[in-house]
């Protein structure tokens, strides 16, 4: 299985097919009934573009699921490998998070309904793909930002939810752009398509209320055509309903998923967060009390790990202008 998951690692896949072919590979070797695997904001790691097969699951009952994830969130954040926990409807989940040292990636849960429990030699399975495939989903985020942006609509996008994080209202971009993160499957229920993101923001709001460690209830997501948006939730009113809402990312919010999905060290992405502003290299270097060499050196580096030939194709990419 390590063989054929690694080889799907080293292409240049989406992250949705590279889930969706790894799931496969890994349904081979570590048989399992349901899944969710989320991409998350590499900071807050709070989720935005589930990948997720729950059969049998209803549309109204999915908030309350997400939210019982959340409130659990000890489990995605362990740093000895994959877990394996039991539900308190006896089904039996193997947790594995995809994280780095740039970012927090993803995060999988996969279901057992209808067998045996896992067995530590499938957790072990699992967390021997877990490396490749977090490199892989990092650099497939790395990837969305060599398309130019389109411009934004400039309509407001918001979605609130009331207590039980069903929807009550929602704007048409929040819509459209929901649709855009989640399409349903069958598109004779486009309308009802099920906003997820929305749904992991909200939960994320409430598990931080109820004292989980969790990340602020934010996230940034890739919408498509290199377009990169934050999504926030607050309460409208203490204990009232949430707002969830879509804005642009900004540009130093676009910079920092940009750096730590391309791997730049510290002083690389403080070197280009200063490139962004239009310093030169002995601007930079006078600045950073490093020399002229040093300097050039770091840019040289960052365009290598990044693709770019020049700076202006660099700086580009960063700012989503071509």
């Amino acid at each position: 299985m390590r063989d054929r998951v690694e080889r799907l690692c080293s292409g240049t896949l989406d992250a949705k097919v590279l889930r969706e072919r790894a799931l496969t590979e890994l349904r081979r070797a570590v048989p399992f009934d349901a899944h969710v695997w989320t991409l998350t904001d590499p900071v807050t790691r709070i989720g935005t573009s589930p990948l997720a097969d729950i059969p049998g699951l209803s549309w109204p009952d999915l908030p309350a699921l997400i939210q019982a994830r959340y409130l659990r969130w000890t489990n995605l954040v362990v740093g000895a490998g994959p877990v394996v926990w039991r539900r308190t409807d006896d089904v039996d989940v193997l947790t594995a998070v995809f994280a780095d040292r740039f970012g927090f990636w993803a995060w999988l849960d996969l279901w057992r309904t209808s067998t045996s429990p896992f067995t530590l030699h499938e957790r072990d399975l699992i967390a021997s793909v877990v490396p490749p495939l977090t490199t892989a989903l990092r650099r497939a985020q790395a990837r969305t930002f060599t398309a130019p942006v389109p411009p934004p609509s400039g309509e407001p996008a918001v979605l609130v939810l009331g207590a039980d994080l069903q929807v009550q209202v929602g704007t048409p971009a929040a819509r459209e752009a929901f649709h855009r993160l989640n399409p349903p499957d069958d598109p004779a229920v486009v309308e009802q398509a099920i906003p997820a993101a929305a749904y992991n923001l909200a939960a994320a709001l409430v598990a931080a209320e109820n004292g989980v460690p969790i990340g602020p209830p934010w996230s940034r997501v890739h919408l498509g055509a290199g377009r990169w948006v934050t999504l926030r939730a607050a309460r409208t009113a203490p204990d009232s309903d949430i707002a969830v809402t879509i804005e642009e990312s900004t540009p130093a919010e676009r910079l920092e998923v940009f750096a730590l999905a391309h791997a730049l060290t510290p002083r690389e992405r403080e070197i280009l967060a200063a490139l962004t502003t239009g310093a030169d290299s002995r601007h930079l270097a006078q600045r950073l009390v490093l020399s002229e060499h040093t300097v050039n050196d770091h840019v040289k580096a960052i365009l290598a790990k990044t693709g770019a030939a020049t700076r202006p194709t660099l700086l580009a990419r960063v700012a989503g202008t071509g």
